[in-house]
């Protein structure tokens, strides 16, 4: 804005405050009448009617000026407000979100009585096309959990088992890894059979059911959970369901392919089962 002072205007000001001092020198040397002091006053009469054009001009100018710094202050006053008022529903989404997780660990604990948990987020994903795991915020020093404690999402289903304990963080291999294996039902049916990862399954984000016992049919969409049998896991945990049945190669028997109940790269908080009780086998 106040490029719009350019040389010219300033130099007409200039202009006309020396004609009006040189005025103002000939009438105290010569009075208010004569000739010099005419032709003075003719010429002094178009300039000072510029000078005060520019005057008024450069208060107009400053006016503008002024109030543009005033709405410039004010729009960055506003801004302040919006950033204050945006950092406090970020505050309020947090804090909704962290009496949800509450409200749904309690009624985890409600209705598994005789489970322990340790809640815990998932700090880093995996990073390895060899293996599913994730790293969680909890360990030695911070939590009562060991190698090998179940770990399940907000809702119940199981995710995985702790692998690595270390003093805050520990190392969780999810229901895809290779190493992962847990005794299961298919559904209400009676049917047995081992839930297990399966390397190829892995990269499609499913994981396989094999050595299938019992009488009845097993069919897509048939829910697996956790037996219980072995006391690694307590019973009844969701796993996911089935996708696919298929023939053994052999001839022999079937085998089925399982989609966990949610997607594993969408779990952000978990919960550690550190206890569980016995007699619920």
């Amino acid at each position: 804005m106040k490029a719009l002072l350019d040389r010219k205007t300033v130099l007409i000001a200039v202009i006309a405050v020396l004609v009006a001092l040189v005025t103002l020198v000939f009438v105290s040397a010569f009075g208010s009448s004569g000739p010099v002091t005419g032709v003075a006053n003719a010429v002094a009469r178009p300039l000072k009617a510029w000078a005060s054009s520019v005057a008024r001009t450069f208060e107009g100018i400053y006016g503008s000026i002024y109030k543009y710094e005033k709405l410039l202050e004010d729009y960055q006053d506003v801004l302040k407000e919006l950033a204050a008022l945006k950092e406090t529903a970020g505050e309020a989404a947090e804090l909704e979100a962290e009496v949800k997780r509450l409200y749904l660990l309690l009624d985890l604990s409600e209705k598994n009585s005789g489970h322990v948990y340790a809640p815990a987020l998932i700090v880093t994903p995996s990073s390895s096309n060899w293996s599913s795991s994730f790293t969680i915020n909890i360990g030695s020093d911070n939590s009562e959990i060991v190698a090998g404690n179940g770990v399940v999402t907000e809702y119940g289903a199981l995710i995985g088992k702790v692998s690595d304990v270390g003093a805050n963080q520990s190392t969780v291999v999810t229901i895809l890894d290779t190493t992962f294996s847990a005794a299961v039902n298919i559904g209400d049916s009676g049917n047995s059979a081992t839930a297990k990862g399966d390397f190829t399954l892995m990269h499609r984000g499913l994981l396989k059911l094999d050595h299938i016992e019992g009488e009845y049919p097993v069919l897509p969409g048939d829910t697996i959970v956790t037996s219980g049998y072995g006391g690694v896991y307590p019973p009844g945990l969701v796993i996911g369901e089935v996708v696919e049945v298929f023939n053994h190669p052999t001839g022999i028997g079937q085998y089925a392919t399982i989609r966990p109940m949610l997607p594993l790269d969408t779990v952000l908080y978990v919960n550690v089962i550190t206890a569980f009780d016995v007699a619920e086998q």
